[in-house]
């Protein structure tokens, strides 16, 4: 071994305070996101949603929780600018635009359901780790429950906002045709969040759900029986490669084409069970074809989960092509024109989905 010096790296001091003060930062939203779910578990945020000042005893009498904790979570939201503190009063205040996020389950913009998924990537580190060190998988099926929770609260209110009003009246001829009477099968459904929206929007229409994962099925049977539409409703437990009939006018897949171990061979086999003239809808994560392009805060969210859950996901299965949450339109386009497409482009996007059509 040489005993030559090894020269050390000059350390920029502002740099360092600068990269310092973003760890810091990190480790604070890290250690609040717990704080976010015990405020959505014992119902904090809901409380506080008329966006009036409560102190922190009379948070804890409407919530019957203990005054002293309630205190502190307090001043943990306040610290992170999550609700507004007065001194003069000793006084919270959740404001409406945080209210709207925090607060209302079943709006356009609800977040906690995100840190459900947090909590399930903390549980399930062990489980990467041995990944990172063998290149196994890990199934969707093999990890904490809180990530079946927490997926569907976290994209339900997605789906709210755009399903019905934009994603289908972007693609060409099938919102008519839901109105109509379509067959329609949605794979990977996971608690049937999607599923149950299109069922309740175009009631002359038959859907079927599928998901290999029976848990997930099981929850979404419920949920379609508390809905009361369970008559034109379907759920079943099958993969996206030996899911059960034919002749389906519609068939979509949210967020999980890029989770597949063989997504060449799930867009033949849709191929394989669409009408001639039927349509294919693509919702995938937002991402740019170039690394580059993903590396902001939406990509940093994107790259973080398909680390803990996508590409996992697809190592677990046969093929394991591993797209990742950060495929890109250039490479999902590729899947789709293997799988026997001709027809594949971009209908819509949000800031958070892009959402693509596939006609044979």
């Amino acid at each position: 071994m040489s005993s030559a010096t090894i020269a050390t790296p000059q350390i920029d001091g502002a740099k360092l305070h600068d990269f310092m003060l973003k760890a810091v930062g990190d480790m604070g939203a890290s250690m609040h996101g717990v704080l976010i779910l015990l405020g959505d578990r014992l119902g904090l945020y809901k409380a506080m949603a008329d966006s009036k000042p409560i102190t922190s005893t009379e948070l804890a009498s409407r919530t019957k929780t203990s005054e002293r904790y309630i205190r502190e979570w307090l001043n943990a939201n306040a610290a992170s600018g999550y609700v507004t503190y007065d001194p003069a009063t000793k006084s919270y205040t959740l404001p409406p635009e945080q209210a709207v996020v925090l607060a209302m389950e079943h709006g356009p913009a609800f977040l906690p359901g995100a840190f459900e998924i947090v909590l399930s990537c903390f549980n399930d580190v062990d489980k990467i780790e041995e990944a990172f060190r063998t290149g196994k998988g890990v199934g969707w099926h093999e990890h904490h429950h809180a990530l079946y929770h927490g997926v569907e609260r976290f994209f339900r209110p997605g789906y709210l906002m755009n399903l019905t009003t934009n994603w289908i009246p972007a693609l060409t001829g099938v919102e008519q045709k839901l109105r109509d009477g379509a067959k329609v099968a949605d794979i990977g459904c996971g608690l049937g969040a999607s599923t149950i929206l299109m069922a309740k929007a175009f009631p002359n229409s038959e859907f079927y759900g599928f998901d290999y994962h029976d848990a997930s099925i099981a929850m979404a049977r419920e949920a379609a029986k508390r809905e009361g539409i369970g008559d034109r409703l379907h759920f079943e437990v099958a993969s996206a490669k030996n899911y059960p009939g034919k002749d389906y006018d519609f068939v979509a897949f949210f967020d999980c084409l890029h989770d597949m171990g063989d997504p060449k061979g799930a867009a033949a086999y849709v191929h394989s069970t669409m009408k001639p003239d039927g349509t294919w809808m693509i919702v995938e994560p937002y991402a740019e074809d170039a690394t580059e392009g993903n590396l902001n805060p939406v990509g940093r969210v994107f790259y973080t989960a398909s680390t803990m859950i996508c590409v996992p996901a697809s190592l677990s299965q046969e093929v394991g092509a591993a797209l990742g949450a950060q495929a890109g339109e250039k490479r999902i386009g590729e899947v789709v024109t293997a799988g026997g497409f001709k027809n594949f482009h971009r209908a819509t996007q949000t800031p958070f989905n892009l959402v693509y059509e596939a006609r044979a």
